[in-house]
This record gives C-alpha cells, sequence and structure tokens, in this order.
C-alpha cells in the first residue's frame, strides 16, 4: 500500500480491496531492459513471468549479486555459454540481479549467490537446481544437454 493521503477512509478501502481479490503485487523491479538481444538475456522483476516462465522455451536462469566474487569469476564463462546456445530458438540463457528484483515465482528458491535453475517449458513449476557440478562451460553445456526438451543442434562427443 501507498497512499498520497492515509486516512481511515483510504485504509477501509485497500482492505476491502484485499479481500476481494482486486490488488495487484508491488513488484520490485529494475527497468525493463530497452535492449536485451545479447546471448545473455537480463531478466528483472516485471519481466521473469514473460521470458523464464514462457511454455515455449527452455530457460536457464541464474541468480545473482553484483558484489558476489563467485558470480563475478562465472560472468565470462555464462556469456561464453550463452553465445554458444544464441542460435537455439527454444533455450533463453538468462540472469537475474537477484538483490534488486524481486523472484515472482516460489519455485525458484534464491539462498546463495550464484543460484542457477534450468526451466523445461512444460515443468516451469518444477525447475532443476543446478548443483555439484563446476560452475564451467563443460559442466553448464552437460547440464543444459541433459534438461533440454529441444535443441536443434547435434550434442557434441565429450
Amino acid at each position: 500500500m501507498e497512499p498520497e493521503e492515509f486516512d481511515s477512509d483510504v485504509l477501509r478501502q485497500f482492505v476491502q480491496a484485499f479481500k476481494k481479490g482486486k490488488l495487484k503485487p508491488i513488484v520490485k523491479s529494475q527497468p525493463v531492459p530497452k535492449n536485451n538481444k545479447g546471448p545473455v538475456k537480463v531478466v528483472v522483476g516485471k519481466t521473469f513471468d514473460t521470458i523464464v516462465m514462457d511454455p515455449k522455451n527452455d530457460v536457464l536462469i541464474e541468480f545473482y549479486a553484483p558484489w558476489c566474487g563467485h558470480c563475478k569469476q562465472l560472468e565470462p564463462v555464462y556469456t561464453e555459454l550463452g553465445k554458444k546456445y544464441k542460435n537455439e530458438k527454444n533455450l533463453v540463457i538468462a540472469k537475474m540481479d537477484a538483490t534488486a528484483n524481486d523472484v515472482t515465482s516460489d519455485h525458484y528458491k534464491v539462498e546463495g549467490f550464484p543460484t542457477i535453475y534450468f526451466a523445461q517449458r512444460d515443468r516451469k513449476n518444477n525447475p532443476i537446481k543446478f548443483e555439484g557440478g563446476d560452475r564451467d562451460l563443460e559442466h553448464l553445456s552437460k547440464f543444459i544437454e541433459e534438461h533440454a526438451t529441444k535443441l536443434s543442434r547435434t550434442k557434441e562427443e565429450l
């Protein structure tokens, strides 16, 4: 609730609207990027549903913090990963500053940085967390290859 003038009538109207389910939640979000054509798509609070939850695409999403040393180390690897898969029509490599944006789905728990999930296009509410592997190009690529629902190119031999 962000009233300009606060009194009992404003509060009463707010509570009534809440009870009727007519309120929209306030989502913490950075501005929507004007140009989002790079190999790694930038997701903000306002675009989480349209990019990550899009049922047409598989999405690998990294939740990061700008001050995190591990995230800074991952940045060039993650950009390289985005370049490797940039021609995949049904795969999006994305990242989100989880300190400046709300994650609008309870299925994506961010408890440390970086946190990486793979959201299959037909199972958005059951994302697969990247755990236990090195965060390098080889292991992240293998993770994508294992979980992608459809890749247009042939799988590389490891």
